[in-house]
């Protein structure tokens, strides 16, 4: 586990993100997460709505289930897997502007909380499936945050988490000069490598049914958001006061650090698919499997 030297909580994340709104519209957009390419023709937009599709087909959601998003950010994943699948979703989000900005697009069936996942304060049970994308990274105590998912699912529920990733025995270099800053600029409490994330999950009582490294397909929305970043500072006077005067000017820096993290291998990129044991102790793939066997 990749640790910042200077440490990093909840306030912090949200003070980043709150301060930071409206660089963050304007250079990412409202889904606040990677770009995913195919093709490496789709646009950025597409891109991004890719990502969030996989994530709600991994997930086989059905019409009418309780879902959970953790860390919504703007609330544009849930108001976009609301639509396609007709679930109904609960984001729960640290930013009070981006709190707002969801209230002020509301959606049916979706319902946004300003508040912090590790006192998310839902029943045990209570959600059919959940997903975190790109927010587990936020996460102060990331055990909890795998055991909160386990105890808010109902048996047999699923859970998908796209999550930054350290690379497995990266080397002293790339923790100094990439990892840790990266860490520190973004305001992260600690990032994980592919191992630590199934260990906790696993330690949470969740089976692994999925994991794909998606690195190479992701990689290009870093230098998408540099080109977008220095064409906003060159003609928007505001976005450039804000950079350069803001309390997390310094994420600025991590851009490039993040181009270089990904094309030397430094940081990755990964999906995991998540089960809950059905009530029977079964995973839910597992079961199905067992029904379409021939006795």
């Amino acid at each position: 586990m990749i640790l910042p030297d200077a440490s990093q909580d909840a306030v912090a994340v949200a003070d980043h993100y709150d301060e930071l709104d409206p660089i963050y519209r304007q250079v990412w957009g409202e889904h606040v997460h990677h770009g995913l390419w195919a093709t490496g023709h789709e646009t950025p937009a597409e891109a991004v709505e890719a990502l969030t599709d996989t994530v709600g087909r991994r997930l086989h959601l059905i019409p009418g289930e309780a879902c959970i998003d953790i860390g919504c950010g703007y609330g544009s994943t849930a108001r976009q897997l609301a639509r396609a699948h007709g679930v109904r979703v609960t984001g729960f989000t640290l930013s009070a502007e981006q709190a707002h900005y969801a209230s002020a697009h509301p959606f049916p069936e979706v319902d946004i909380h300003l508040r912090d996942w590790l006192a998310n304060g839902l029943t045990d049970g209570s959600a059919d499936a959940a997903w975190a994308i790109e927010s587990s990274e936020h996460m102060v105590d990331k055990p909890r945050f795998f055991a909160e998912a386990h105890r808010v699912l109902s048996p047999g529920g699923r859970f998908v988490v796209c999550a930054w990733l350290a690379e497995t025995d990266a080397g002293r270099w790339k923790v100094r000069h990439l990892l840790e800053p990266i860490c520190r600029e973004g305001r992260l409490p600690s990032m994980g490598t592919r191992e630590d994330y199934e260990a906790m999950a696993s330690a949470a009582g969740f089976e692994l049914t999925g994991y794909e490294d998606v690195s190479h397909r992701v990689a290009r929305t870093w230098t998408i958001c540099a080109r977008r970043l220095v064409k906003t500072l060159l003609v928007d006077r505001e976005t450039r006061r804000l950079a350069l005067g803001a309390r997390n000017r310094i994420f600025v820096l991590s851009i490039p650090r993040l181009i270089l993290a990904y094309r030397t291998g430094a940081m990755r990129y990964g999906i995991f698919t998540l089960s809950k044991a059905a009530e029977n102790g079964v995973p839910p793939e597992s079961a199905t499997w067992m029904q379409q066997e021939p006795t």
